[in-house]
């Protein structure tokens, strides 16, 4: 089953109201589409990289973004702040393992902003990138699920 498909059908995706998802990179599961089909069914929340962190704001749509930082398109609009609101989390990663583990890029984005969310997290990934053993800080936050194209874990 293709891997967006997948998230779908995760009953917690079903489930959610608001969502916070990201506009992939050309080496991440690409997520352009799949937030244009559900942006007026679930509010869609989108980072945006402020400085050192992310902010989060809502997607309305094309019309309401601009190119940010290393090309990744982002919502305008004032910051949503209510992280209590938040029912669900797709994290995009480098890599996972099969203990949940995440690897980030480096810079610690998710790093700051994950552990300010209480909602499910799901790491989504190609097959590929799933490998037998990330390396692991204590401030490394892991996901509670992971899709990958085969099946959820």
């Amino acid at each position: 089953m293709p891997i967006l498909s997948e998230l779908e059908q995760h009953p917690s995706f079903r489930k959610a109201r608001t969502v916070l998802l990201y506009h992939s990179l050309t080496d991440e599961v690409y997520t352009h589409e799949f937030i244009e089909t559900w942006k007026d069914k679930k509010r869609i929340l989108l980072p945006v990289v402020c400085g050192d962190c992310l902010e989060l704001r809502e997607y309305s749509g094309k019309a309401q973004t601009a190119q940010g930082c290393f090309g990744i398109t982002e919502p305008l609009g004032l910051p949503f702040t209510d992280y209590n609101k938040i029912d669900l989390v797709i994290v995009p990663g480098v890599a996972f393992d099969r203990n949940r583990n995440r690897l980030g890029r480096g810079k610690g984005y998710y790093d700051k902003l994950l552990p300010l969310i209480k909602a499910q997290k799901i790491g989504l990934c190609f097959p590929f990138q799933l490998i037998e053993q990330v390396p692991v800080e204590p401030f490394d936050i892991g996901m509670d699920d992971l899709i990958y194209g085969k099946c959820t874990r």
